[in-house]
């Protein structure tokens, strides 16, 4: 197996997105889901374009195995979702890592996103062992609200 590289989102990726975030292994969301939530291919497309949507995706093997989005504007980590065969590679951590840097490089101070509250949840471990704190909010989805913030 070739070693991950990671590169900027481009519009074009936003219909594999789409299709990947149906395939992941927890908090799966289906095309039809994420319409009925505002999020299609084309508004995904259309924040790439416009720079409001900036991601990053990860390839193995010349494949997408995953990726991370923010929101350029309010320092929200939208999604970060993968393929469950690439699970545990360490590539959950350099798309988030990537995507804080970016945002620190903008020059914003605090992200924060919205995380199950469930401890069972892989999700859960994962952003508080990487430094992500809880607020006490909860978001319009039901979960709770982390932030990190920036030196």
């Amino acid at each position: 197996m070739a070693a991950p590289t990671l590169r900027p989102a481009i519009p074009e990726d936003a219909s594999l997105c789409i299709r990947i975030r149906g395939m992941t292994r927890e908090n799966a969301f289906s095309a039809e889901a994420l319409a009925a939530l505002g999020i299609t291919q084309e508004s995904w497309s259309a924040g790439i374009a416009d720079g409001s949507l900036p991601g990053v995706v990860a390839c193995m093997d010349g494949h997408m195995a995953g990726y991370c989005f923010g929101d350029r504007d309010s320092g929200e980590i939208v999604v970060l979702a993968l393929l469950p065969e690439h699970e545990g590679l360490g590539l959950g951590k350099a798309l988030l890592q990537h995507m804080v840097d970016a945002f620190r490089q903008q020059g914003l101070k605090r992200l924060f996103l919205g995380c199950s509250s469930d401890p069972g949840v892989r999700s859960h471990g994962f952003y508080r062992h990487l430094g992500w704190k809880p607020t006490g909010e909860v978001d319009g989805l039901g979960d709770e609200v982390l932030e990190l913030w920036l030196d």
